[in-house]
């Protein structure tokens, strides 16, 4: 479902705004009527040849393709909040990875759903009675060599999860738990389909 297509609609997309043309401008290159839950990632390329995240932001509402990839592939390079904008510097140790997500599940407790198959979104009440949601992409526990227990522990910090972490704070917790189709290029491949 994803493919390398995608990827490089979002690195045209990603070009044209740092180089001061319009995004809109770019022409996608396949079947744009699809819809999908989507996540556009970026990393980046150490001077040891690691990877390193560089943004990744989505959406859990069903997108056309088109627009959806256009909008995220901006907002994830150049608005999350966690990183410093992308520059046009950066962009050739750049990588990108397009998540179209699928199979969305409520999940009977926080331990239902398997490391590397599923990734999950929570949803819990902070002390202060707010309900806020965290999510990690099928891959993250798998790669971060993280339990579920663990994984768990990890997006409670992310949403904002301050006070100590019981198992009371787990069960309490609503899992969804879904599947994605993930593709990734990196800028030379980008080129090379150029």
């Amino acid at each position: 479902m994803a493919t390398k297509q995608h990827c490089a609609f979002c690195f045209s997309v990603l070009l044209a705004r740092l180089q001061g043309t319009s995004p809109l401008e770019v022409t996608p290159n396949f079947d744009t009527s699809s819809e999908y839950p989507l996540f556009v990632t970026w990393n980046k390329q150490s001077s040891g040849g690691d990877l390193r995240l560089r943004g990744c932001i989505g959406n859990f509402s069903p997108m056309e393709l088109e627009s959806g990839l256009r909008e995220y592939a901006l907002i994830s390079a150049l608005r999350d909040s966690r990183f410093a904008p992308v520059k046009l510097g950066e962009v050739p140790r750049l990588s990108c990875s397009v998540s179209l997500l699928t199979d969305f599940e409520d999940a009977e407790d926080y331990l239902d759903w398997e490391v590397g198959k599923h990734g999950v979104w929570i949803e819990f009440r902070l002390p202060s009675g707010r309900r806020t949601t965290s999510t990690f992409l099928p891959e993250i526990a798998d790669e971060q060599g993280w339990s579920k227990k663990q994984t768990i522990d990890h997006l409670l910090r992310k949403g904002g999860y301050e006070p100590a972490i019981t198992d009371e704070t787990r069960r309490s917790i609503k899992l969804t738990r879904y599947q994605s189709k993930k593709e990734h290029l990196s800028y030379e491949e980008f080129v090379d389909m150029q």
